[in-house]
């Protein structure tokens, strides 16, 4: 069931079904892609057709798998005039070449297993939110007057209101008058109580301060 369908000659029918087959299975990665997550147009389009073109570049080299891989390396000498792609959407362009490599060689229900188990794993791991940072770490940034020593200004407070805190950064900024204190934080909850905002300015003089969520660099 597994075997090719391509025997030593490349027929119509073959051809078709396996052009069917690939744009099937890229419609269906550029889905799971999409699957909350924020994706263009043009990325969406592009990993629909691609297993498509990878398998109509296998098939012209005849099947030679190594002859098939030069080619479609050449592809990376062009460079998208886009931003940089997120891992998640790096992982979906390989799965799409994967299934246009054995879409090429004629391996149609390896093709379609394939894709069923991992678009099954990726799904999963999305919906469980796997490898997203706890809700209750944040990232506490305050900003003091020069005059003030910032070692030791808050462990006092942090103590009462979170469970860790690390100071990341000393920042300097409006011509050296202020520090701006960084901090990664973990609450006991998921919310950020007033009160200790509250304190928090009390101390610092009731300067900035911002308390969020860190943006994760998830570019390759």
């Amino acid at each position: 069931m597994l075997n090719s369908i391509i025997g030593t000659e490349l027929t119509v029918s073959s051809f078709f079904l396996c052009t069917a087959v690939s744009l099937l299975l890229g419609v269906g990665t550029a889905l799971v892609a999409m699957y909350r997550s924020r994706t263009t147009q043009s990325f969406a389009i592009t990993l629909a057709i691609l297993p498509a073109v990878v398998q109509l570049v296998i098939m012209l080299v005849n099947g030679d798998l190594g002859a098939g891989i030069a080619v479609a390396g050449a592809f990376s000498l062009v460079r998208f005039r886009s931003a940089p792609g997120t891992a998640k959407e790096i992982g979906a362009l390989f799965l799409a070449m994967a299934l246009g490599l054995a879409t090429g060689m004629g391996y149609v229900w390896l093709a379609v297993l394939a894709f069923a188990v991992l678009a099954a794993v990726m799904l999963l791991l999305t919906a469980v939110n796997f490898g997203s940072p706890k809700a209750s770490e944040r990232v506490l940034k305050i900003t003091i007057p020069e005059n003030l020593d910032y070692e030791g200004l808050f462990d006092d407070l942090f103590p009462q209101y979170t469970s860790s805190h690390t100071l990341t950064r000393v920042k300097t900024s409006n011509m050296g008058t202020l520090y701006e204190l960084e901090y990664h934080i973990t609450l006991p909850g998921e919310t950020v109580p007033k009160a200790f905002l509250d304190d928090l300015r009390c101390r610092n003089g009731n300067l900035n301060i911002t308390c969020g969520r860190e943006a994760m660099k998830d570019t390759l």
